[in-house]
């Protein structure tokens, strides 16, 4: 397994390299029909044995194209994960997605400062112009995040017979250093 213990700090959450000990919650956030519903996937339908072989081997597997990140609280509570991935070098731009998969942080600000915390890592650890999204198109408890987050719909897409909007932030979101955004809702804070 590639070692790589890099963390990123938000206001809310800490961003930190996935482990083994992440996998109950993983496991149990991804068979739950409510949350695959708002990812447009069915549950997961393995065993628990099944999902940590295949748990493992991707913590062993480094691809210079995705990253795979937990989110924790400032506490060190694990309550989501988030990823940048589909890197696609000559054009600068990457996806993301994120999941705040403990329903008692929902609605409190920790998916906002988590995707900006990663976005910014993206853009500044990246050299990345443009990252984007796609989310279903009735969510729009993702869409407020996302907004928020300084993104705009920028397209429609179908797949699965499901609708999708596309987001899209680009680098110009980081502001210029020493440049104070007077409400903090926007800008780099990830260190």
């Amino acid at each position: 397994m590639i070692e790589n213990t890099q963390i990123l700090r938000g206001k809310k959450v800490i961003l930190r390299e996935k482990r083994l000990s992440d996998a109950s919650n993983d496991y149990e956030w991804r068979s739950d029909p409510e949350l695959a519903h708002y990812d447009a996937a069915l549950p997961l339908k393995l065993t628990f044995r099944e999902f940590m072989l295949y748990y493992s081997e991707q913590l062993r597997q480094f691809h210079e194209d995705r990253r795979w990140f937990a989110i924790d609280n400032i506490e060190g509570t694990h309550i989501g994960n988030c990823m940048y991935y589909d890197v696609d070098w000559l054009r600068r731009q990457a996806k993301v997605g994120i999941i705040i998969g403990d329903r008692q942080y929902w609605g409190m600000g920790y998916g906002t400062d988590a995707v900006m915390t990663l976005v910014s890592h993206v853009f500044k650890e990246l050299g990345l112009e443009r990252v984007y999204l796609d989310t279903l198109d009735w969510n729009s408890r993702a869409q407020h995040c996302f907004r928020k987050c300084g993104f705009v719909i920028c397209g429609n897409m179908t797949s699965k017979g499901k609708n999708f909007v596309i987001m899209e932030l680009h680098r110009g979101w980081l502001k210029p250093p020493g440049t104070v955004n007077p409400d903090d809702t926007q800008g780099s804070h990830a260190t």
